[in-house]
C-alpha cells in the first residue's frame, strides 16, 4: 500500500480494532470508544474486510485474537503512538482555558492520602478540564496504560509496559493507627498479639509487612480486610485493632481527628516507593506535561510533622 492509498483507511477504525484488542468484548469497548455495540461490531466487520481476516473469534463471552491480529497490533501499536504524539505536541496548552479531559490511575491510598491538595490547584489553574480517576494497583497499572484507559498513573508499580516513563515520588513509609486509649508506644509483642485491619484491593490477607515479620520469627493476626483506607477511621475507633498505613493516608485519617494517632511501627520495615508512571506516547505532549508537573509537586512533597 502506498501512501494515496492510506487516503481510503479510516483512523478511527484503528483505534477500534487497539481497543477490541484489548478489551476482546464489543460491549466493553464500546463503553471506552463512547459507542453503542452495534457501531463496534459494524465497524469490526469492515476491519476483517480491510485486514481479510476474522481478526477476532468468539470464544465463549470473550472474543480472541487470531494470528494475524497479534501480528498487526504489534506493528500498528508502535505507529499510532508515533501519530499521537506528534498530534499531541502540535497542540498548544493553556490551563486557564483548557477543556481537556486528564485520565489518572492512583492507588487508594495516593487518591485518599494525596490527591485532594492536587485537585485544588486542578481547580484554581484550570477550571474547565475534566479529570477521570480510575483505581488502579501495581496488578492494573500496565494494562491500564498500554490500553489507553489511563495517561498517567501514580502507584506501587512493577513491570510497565516497554513504552512507559516512571519517576519516583516518594518512598512508602509506614505508620501503624490505633484507636486505643493504651499510653505510650507499642511495643513489638503488643503489635503482634493485637487485631490487625489490612486495606487490600484485591481481598488477600497478607501484605508486604507479613514478610517483614517474618525476617524476624513474629507474624500477625489480621481479622479485617477492607477495600480502601477511608473507613479506617471508623473501624479503628475505640478498639484493640491496629492497621499499618502509608505515613501520608495515616497523616490524612487522623488529620482533625482525636480518634485516632499513629505510632511508628516496633520493627524494622523495608520501604517500596509510590511512583509516576506515563505512556511514553504523551511524555511530550503539553497538557499531559503541565498535569505531571502538578502531581509531582503534590505527591512528592514532604509531610508536615505529627
Amino acid at each position: 500500500m502506498n501512501r494515496n492509498d492510506l487516503r481510503r483507511v479510516d483512523m478511527n477504525l484503528l483505534v477500534i480494532f487497539e481497543t477490541l484488542m484489548f478489551e476482546r468484548n464489543l460491549t466493553r469497548a464500546g463503553e471506552k470508544l463512547f459507542l453503542g455495540q452495534p457501531a463496534v461490531s459494524a465497524a469490526l466487520a469492515r476491519l476483517r474486510d480491510l485486514f481479510d481476516d476474522p481478526l477476532l473469534v468468539r470464544n465463549g463471552r470473550t472474543l480472541e485474537p487470531t494470528q494475524r491480529a497479534l501480528a498487526i497490533l504489534k506493528e500498528l501499536q508502535p505507529a499510532m503512538d508515533t501519530i499521537s504524539g506528534a498530534v499531541s505536541r502540535a497542540k498548544d496548552f493553556d490551563p486557564s482555558t483548557s477543556r481537556d479531559v486528564f485520565r489518572i490511575g492512583l492507588s487508594d491510598d495516593a487518591e485518599f492520602g494525596l490527591f485532594p491538595p492536587l485537585l485544588n490547584q486542578l481547580r484554581e489553574e484550570a477550571q474547565n478540564v475534566i479529570v477521570v480517576v480510575r483505581r488502579a494497583n501495581f496488578l492494573l497499572m500496565s494494562a491500564m496504560l498500554a490500553s489507553g484507559e489511563i495517561s498517567v498513573g501514580v502507584s506501587y508499580t512493577t513491570e510497565l509496559p516497554a513504552n512507559a516513563k516512571r519517576k519516583k515520588m516518594r518512598d512508602l513509609r509506614v505508620k501503624i493507627l490505633r484507636g486505643d486509649n493504651r499510653p505510650g508506644p507499642l511495643t513489638l509483642d503488643e503489635y503482634c498479639e493485637r487485631p490487625h485491619a489490612l486495606v487490600s484491593f484485591s481481598g488477600d490477607l497478607t501484605g508486604a509487612i507479613d514478610t517483614d515479620l517474618a525476617r524476624i520469627g513474629r507474624s500477625r493476626r489480621v481479622m479485617l480486610a477492607v477495600p480502601q483506607f477511608s473507613g479506617l477511621r471508623a473501624l479503628l475507633a475505640g478498639t484493640e485493632v491496629l492497621a499499618a498505613v502509608p505515613d501520608y493516608a495515616a497523616c490524612a485519617l487522623i488529620d482533625g481527628s482525636s480518634q485516632l494517632r499513629a505510632d511508628d511501627p516496633p520493627f524494622d520495615i523495608v520501604p517500596s516507593e509510590l511512583s509516576m508512571v506515563w505512556s511514553g506516547v504523551n511524555d511530550n505532549d503539553p497538557a499531559e506535561r503541565w498535569l505531571r508537573s502538578l502531581i509531582a509537586q503534590h505527591m512528592a512533597t514532604p509531610l508536615p510533622v505529627y
